[in-house]
Order: structure tokens, then sequence, then C-alpha cells
């Protein structure tokens, strides 16, 4: 079994890809989701990554990157927007819980970012707390049309771009151990036809970066 406690942020994001790529080929292992897990995991819990994910069903962390208890520290909110409460869980996550990764996961066929672009072009927005939502993805999507992106995959790309952005903009703890080479920051976006979680953003990590939609 592999020790997490100890993995720099390269190993910690070469684990979470293996994982996704179990998935994507359809032979998961399932690891760390039995009994003696979960008495290992009683007194205290040591995750590899900070997951900060849309709370699309579809996305269901443990189970696309084939994780288990203990494995992964998962924040999600629709779109990914990061209020005050994210912001503090995710510096847990990294500052008190120790993990080497933080992970920003978008996907393709967005609800949030649909409504977003909606409310950009047509005027048409939501009522109640998902006006808040809209508002705080606003930004990424009127990014994505100043640099004349339109392909739902491009605009997908740019949201996470700057979710990652912001999160480091914001938390001077991330920042900081970011800097300091204990922590990375990637973001990722995740197609749901097959399954798998491409790289879009990468910030402590000497990693190439994919362009493609």
């Amino acid at each position: 079994m592999t020790d997490t406690s100890t993995l720099t942020p390269r190993e910690a994001f070469e684990l979470l890809l293996a994982g996704n790529e179990r998935f994507v080929s359809g032979t998961p292992e399932h690891p760390n989701q039995d009994a003696a897990r979960r008495a290992e995991t009683v007194p205290a819990q040591h995750p590899f990554a900070v997951l900060f994910g849309c709370s699309d069903s579809r996305l269901a962390a443990e189970i696309i990157f084939d994780r288990g208890l203990g494995d992964l520290f998962v924040v999600r909110t629709a779109g990914h927007v990061a209020g005050p409460e994210v912001l503090g869980s995710i510096e847990y996550g990294a500052g008190v819980l120790g993990c080497p990764l933080v992970v920003v996961l978008g996907h393709d066929a967005c609800g949030a970012v649909a409504a977003t672009r909606a409310a950009v072009e047509d005027g048409v927005t939501a009522a109640g707390f998902v006006r808040d939502v809209i508002e705080r993805v606003t930004p990424s999507v009127l990014a994505a049309r100043a640099a004349g992106l339109v392909q739902d995959g491009d605009v997908i790309a740019e949201h996470v771009r700057h979710t990652v952005d912001l999160l480091l903009d914001r938390s001077r703890v991330l920042a900081d151990h970011v800097e300091a080479g204990r922590t990375a920051v990637v973001g990722l976006s995740y197609r749901l036809a097959d399954g798998s979680a491409r790289l879009v953003a990468a910030r402590g990590l000497d990693v190439p970066v994919d362009s493609a939609p």
C-alpha cells in the first residue's frame, strides 16, 4: 500500500491520474474501501489531495479517480465557485492535513457555466442563490469571451484556470505552500463521455498542460 503521508506534489499528482486511467479503462482496483481501511482511518486522516470540484452528480471524486476512504479531502460546489468557506476548507486540507496536491475539477456540459453564458449573452438569469453562483462564474465567462473562446471545452478550461488563479490570489496560505514547494495546485477538465480528466492548469508542477478543447 502506498504511504500517502510522504508523497511529493508530483507523486500525488501521478497517483491521482493513475486512478483516473484505471477508471477510464474499466479496470478499477477500488483501493482503501474495505473494513481494514475504515479502522485504519479512525484515529486520523492523511489524504494526499484536496479535490475541489463541481457538485455535479456525475463527478463523484473517489469513483472517477479510483480511490477510497481517507485518500481525498473533497470540497464541492456548483460550478466550483469559491467563497470563504471553500477557501478555509482548502487551506485546512493543505495547511493542517498537509495535502501536497490541490485539484480544481471542472467538466464539460457544466450547468453553472451554461447558465452563466446565458445570463451574459441573453440577460437570462436565475432566482435565489443560484444567481450568486452565476455571478461568481461570470468573470470566467467574460474572460473567455474576451479571448474569443466560444467552444464549450474552451470556456470550461478557462473557468478552471480562473479558479486556480483565484485560489492562489485569495489564499496567502495556499500561495505560500506552493512557493515553498510543499503543495501544487492543478486544474483538471473532466469529460463525461469517456471519464478522462485532462490537465489544463498547473502551479507548482513542471508538467505539460493540455491546450486542446
